[in-house]
């Protein structure tokens, strides 16, 4: 759904008598990043549930449903009242979806088979990019063959077949009880504020990854509007280009898992921090090559895709080592009772990141729709808050101690 986004606002979009009411780059680019500091922002609280009421498994069945009627929304109602109405409810299933599914993962893993757990979160990182992949190639042909209502209704009617199924397995999953309010015990005592305060402080720096790469569903789709887009004999949609960073997440996991990573380790250990400080600088060039596209859209050329598709390399190897590894780490440093919780925190600094972005955008926004800070130093400031990001990063990753939580059986 999210691929489509920023050209249903500024192409689709229509008012209650049915003509244009659409949103300028500008515009959209702040709805949009807004949309994706809700989702996941609302996490947070779909993990306090989980663990002091419902328990993850409730949790996410019964927020799913929510997650499908957003679709239904947007599917029925292509104003700005249902694109508000949609997205929110969208917003709000997802704070039972995104957080409680990652710890849910962990909970089927104990002391005795722990040496799975970084493989298999990158089997679950692989598996939601397979289907990011599918959705990013097949919603917009569906938008501009079929219209607003069958490319919103598929992906919600899928996500309903998908919910079924997750009901149908409830046998099969280790399911680890809500600790009630001895949650809110463990959340405020010394050791649980400062495991939490800890693990901030790392979000707190992967939030400024994130107000990069979730431009891949805005500016860079914009920018993808102005470029060449015919690759390998196809003229590719410009939101089809987001199925770039999916596809190299199936090809890139299993390189870094069974051989980049076991080769770096034979001369350098690669500590969780390790990794994410590298996949910080990785990200940095990744947004020096959309600055370099925009200078060349500036002098009137217009570039072939293929620079477009070298930054979506880096980025999604920065992805990877950082992402992914967070994925593991945020559940072994979790204490047992905040497993959800902590979760949450780490979708927050999703949150964080996008909210830096579209405020980012809000300031810069002038009273057309167009924007002050455009073109190539758009971009350029970008990756250097990146690059700032990036160093100041080390001494953490140096320093910072390791505390494993992970239940015996």
């Amino acid at each position: 759904m999210k691929a489509i986004l920023a050209v249903f606002m500024t192409k689709y979009l229509c008012d209650q008598s049915g003509n244009p009411d659409y949103l300028s780059e500008g515009q959209a680019t702040v709805w949009v990043h807004f949309f994706n500091t809700a989702v996941y922002f609302t996490p947070l609280l779909g993990s306090i549930i989980a663990d002091i009421f419902w328990g993850k498994y409730r949790t996410i069945i019964s927020l799913s449903l929510v997650y499908c009627l957003g679709h239904l929304a947007l599917a029925i109602d292509e104003t700005r009242i249902g694109l508000t109405i949609g997205l929110t409810l969208i917003a709000i299933g997802a704070g039972g979806i995104k957080g409680c599914v990652s710890a849910h993962v962990g909970d089927q893993f104990c002391r005795s088979n722990l040496s799975m757990l970084e493989k298999v979160y990158g089997w679950f990182y692989l598996s939601i990019n397979l289907g990011a992949f599918a959705s990013t190639l097949l919603t917009p042909f569906l938008l501009d063959e079929f219209g607003p209502s069958i490319a919103f209704g598929v992906p919600g009617f899928l996500m309903l077949v998908a919910t079924f199924a997750f009901w149908a397995g409830r046998n099969d999953f280790a399911h680890i009880p809500p600790s009630g309010f001895m949650f809110i015990r463990d959340a405020f005592s010394a050791a649980g504020l400062k495991t939490m305060c800890k693990l901030l402080l790392i979000y707190l720096f992967v939030a400024v990854f994130w107000a990069l790469f979730d431009q891949t569903a805005s500016t860079w789709v914009f920018q993808a509007e102005k470029m060449d887009r015919m690759f390998c004999g196809v003229e590719w949609k410009s939101a089809q280009i987001q199925a770039v960073n999916p596809a190299l997440i199936l090809l890139l996991i299993p390189i870094f898992n069974y051989f980049l990573y076991p080769s770096i380790n034979r001369f350098f250990r690669l500590t969780p921090l390790r990794k994410i400080g590298i996949g910080f600088f990785l990200v940095v060039p990744s947004f020096l090559i959309p600055a370099f596209i925009e200078s060349k859209i500036g002098m009137g050329e217009v570039p072939g895709i293929e620079w477009q598709l070298l930054a979506y390399l880096l980025l999604t190897a920065g992805e990877v080592m950082i992402s992914v590894t967070c994925l593991e780490f945020s559940y072994t440093q979790a204490p047992k009772t905040m497993k959800s919780l902590v979760f949450g925190l780490f979708m927050s600094s999703v949150a964080i990141g996008n909210l830096f972005t579209a405020l980012v955008n809000a300031i810069i926004l002038n009273r057309d729709g167009t924007s002050w800070l455009s073109g190539a130093d758009y971009y350029l400031f970008f990756a250097g808050v990146m690059f700032v990001t990036a160093v100041a990063f080390i001494p953490v990753s140096v320093f910072y101690k390791e505390r494993n939580h992970i239940h015996d059986s």
